[in-house]
């Protein structure tokens, strides 16, 4: 058996089993969920600032996926590269994960970018977001996680410290051809800047706190009393969203995200708010991941403006 698969049992045996136990404690718990009294306290404007800030970092990522397709020869229009973005991003929602990357690559290739630089854009992004993630989760949980698990702190600084020398071995651009090639079977002309992947490192760092931004003025704008820090919904964001992205079973990481949000939350905010943030952290992104797709799925493409 190839280590390939080997690596995607291992992936699936520890999703299934971090799954299990989570879903287990929530299930003891489910009583005190139901017999908790919510005050739900709606803040449009909160809400609002949340949305918006979520669709600001799409545009970012965007905007660094260009800029890796620049450094490989190749040019998308800013419409078409956000239609593609958008759209793809919704295959997440389909088991397997590897719909939205193929689906982002299939589509440039269509609008005219050659398919190694569909194709290897796609696979580096993506370790850019889940390397930092990994490290954003790392360095924000251990403040989060130190009072009730001290001894996830340790590891906690082990996996940051790890993710980040992985991700920025990627501004070398032997590894990043290396990678590139194992991918694609073949040798790919040329690699991305190290000044790019410096940027593409930034821009995710700063979508992660972004989203986790987002995460907290939902917080607030929508259950009244909740006193959640800055932190602990940076913290809860990423590695809850982590989870869901990395267990390939889960389209969207449906329930895992909830089970590792409630989990994190619990001891800061209560059992049956934590419940209630992860549902409406669910809801917010599901709709605006939708609905920002929508206008795109609807309005013709740009014709390929694409030069290589």
């Amino acid at each position: 058996m190839s280590g390939r698969r080997w690596w995607h049992i291992v992936q699936v045996v520890a999703g299934i089993v971090v799954l299990f136990f989570a879903a287990r404690q929530i299930w003891r718990d489910w009583d005190e969920i139901r017999a908790s009294h919510l005050e739900w306290h709606l803040r449009p404007l909160l809400v609002l600032g949340s949305i918006l800030i979520t669709l600001a970092m799409y545009a970012l990522l965007i905007w660094v996926w260009r800029c890796f397709l620049q450094d490989w020869g190749q040019q998308l229009g800013g419409w078409t590269a956000a239609r593609i973005w958008t759209i793809a991003n919704l295959g997440k929602y389909i088991p397997g994960k590897i719909w939205a990357i193929a689906g982002l690559a299939i589509m440039a290739q269509r609008q005219g970018v050659a398919p190694w630089a569909a194709t290897a854009s796609a696979v580096v992004l993506q370790g850019l977001a889940v390397g930092t993630g990994v490290a954003v989760a790392g360095l924000a949980g251990t403040r989060v996680l130190a009072s009730v698990h001290p001894w996830v702190v340790p590891a906690l600084w082990t996996l940051a410290i790890a993710s980040a020398v992985g991700v920025f071995l990627l501004v070398s651009p032997a590894v990043n051809r290396l990678i590139t090639r194992r991918v694609l079977g073949r040798e790919p002309a040329g690699s991305p800047r190290p000044g790019t992947v410096l940027l593409g490192i930034g821009v995710n760092l700063a979508a992660w706190a972004g989203y986790g931004v987002s995460f907290w003025l939902l917080a607030r704008g929508t259950l009244a009393g909740v006193q959640l820090s800055l932190v602990e919904a940076i913290s809860a964001f990423t590695t809850s969203y982590l989870a869901g992205l990395l267990f390939l079973l889960a389209p969207g990481g449906l329930f895992v995200r909830e089970s590792i949000m409630i989990l994190m939350l619990q001891g800061s905010i209560g059992l049956a708010p934590a419940g209630a943030l992860a549902v409406a952290s669910r809801l917010m992104l599901t709709l605006t991941e939708i609905g920002v797709a929508v206008p795109f799925l609807v309005l013709r493409s740009e014709k390929p403006s694409v030069t290589s």
